[in-house]
């Protein structure tokens, strides 16, 4: 597929290349394992030496066609597939850190990533800061130690809706010889590409607008293939000293720009096997198909979404970046000139009581647990997906107890609307 081919042709095309007589529509491998009749090249193949389908835990024709489709979109050089978001996030990290090593965060971040980092790579022997990504270049610098392994932010955090500047993140991530590690779920590739502005890898939850219809769980891991991991081969030595569970391969002189996500791969997916169905791969690719169709018709409705809610005199405030006058207005012009998302945060006045009465009172917006799919959902995140986070966890993430999540659909926004007005009248 020609890179230079627009996200549109890419969404509805990569990854998938038919030859004569072949499936048009990607087709659902759905087998766990692959023959061959020798032995010395099922052998090959378990040594890493030849490519090729063996086990559907390490390669499946459905996941690998849908991960190159991602990483299409990215402009990457290789991705892959994970059976969730926090999968995506978890080898994303773990592929380059170890026990005793240390990461830099910011604080700003989806509530189970923020526990994946804070409690569960915690008890794998990772520490991890969490730093304000608003906060100087020196001071975010200053979280920085000697064992550190990696930057990480949100595009557009969830919930926050804090849009990342990642020019100076990446600075930042490479004047200490790491890379920068951006999860893009929000803005999707279709209005942010972060490896553009200095992001090294990109990691997806492809669960919300990629899937589009909240059928599938799953998540991707894409790699731009900039990052120099042989320049810091001290820092690395996953990626550069000899692996002797392959007889001491070792992962950058063999598959150079490819090393990073083969050993996620052939290591990581190996033994810890957060692998997807290749039936929800094969759901995820259809959504796919309408993505470059559905996201500007989410911002556009969370838009005037939130111009209405701007002006509703029991409305206290309203955060959605596309906003004039919104805190992080020129940031999202900036990274995200086509939109930012579909998801807008919003306070009433009455606090916690009346926003967990307004939500009970809503007729066609249901409260459900996910977000940015084709239908309106809304969820109150201190008491839904951050209720695990301290008083002190939930100021730091900017999560305070009147916070409303909306995420606006495809539906008519002129419907929307007047749900959300009469659960505001009654």
């Amino acid at each position: 597929m020609d890179k230079k081919q627009k996200p549109e042709t890419l969404c509805v095309q990569a990854g998938w290349q038919p030859a004569n007589g072949e499936p048009r529509v990607l087709p659902i491998v759905q087998s766990t394992t692959f023959k061959y009749a020798s032995s010395e090249q099922m052998g090959r193949l378990f040594d890493l030496e030849e490519s090729g389908y063996f086990y559907t835990r390490l390669q499946n024709p459905t996941n690998d066609a849908v991960a190159a489709k991602i990483n299409a979109l990215e402009g990457g050089v290789a991705a892959m597939l994970t059976s969730s978001g926090q999968a995506a996030n978890h080898y994303a990290l773990f592929n380059i850190c170890q026990a005793g090593d240390h990461l830099v965060s910011a604080t700003s971040i989806y509530g189970g990533t923020y526990n994946l980092f804070a409690v569960t790579m915690k008890k794998q022997g990772v520490e991890v800061s969490f730093v304000d990504q608003d906060a100087s270049e020196a001071e975010i610098a200053r979280a920085f130690k000697s064992n550190t392994k990696a930057l990480f932010g949100e595009t557009i955090s969830n919930t926050g809706l804090k849009v990342l500047d990642i020019e100076k993140f990446a600075r930042i991530a490479h004047k200490q010889g790491v890379p920068l590690i951006v999860d893009n779920t929000f803005a999707t590739p279709v209005n942010c590409r972060p490896f553009e502005w200095g992001a090294d890898i990109v990691t997806h939850s492809t669960s919300k607008y990629m899937d589009g219809h909240a059928t599938s769980i799953g998540g991707a891991v894409v790699d731009s293939g900039n990052f120099d991991w042989e320049a810091q081969a001290a820092k690395f030595p996953g990626l550069t000293a000899p692996d002797d569970s392959y007889h001491g391969l070792v992962y950058t002189k063999n598959f150079g720009k490819a090393a990073y996500i083969t050993k996620a791969t052939v290591q990581l997916m190996r033994d810890l096997g957060s692998v997807p169905s290749p039936h929800n791969s094969f759901l995820l690719n259809l959504g796919m198909e309408t993505l470059h169709l559905r996201v500007p018709r989410h911002c556009a409705n969370a838009l005037e979404m939130a111009r209405y809610l701007q002006k509703h005199p029991k409305v206290a405030w309203v955060n959605y970046p596309d906003l004039t006058g919104d805190r992080y207005h020129d940031l999202a012009a900036k990274y995200l000139p086509k939109g930012s998302c579909g998801v807008l945060t919003f306070g009433l006045k009455g606090g916690r009581a009346e926003a967990v009465n307004f939500m009970d009172r809503l007729r066609l917006v249901a409260i459900v647990t996910h977000v940015a799919d084709a239908r309106s959902s809304v969820l109150h995140p201190a008491s839904h997906t951050h209720r695990q986070l301290t008083e002190a966890q939930l100021k730091e993430a900017g999560i305070p107890h009147d916070l409303i999540r909306f995420s606006v659909g495809i539906e008519h926004i002129d419907d929307l609307i007047s749900d959300v007005e009469q659960a505001l009248t009654d």
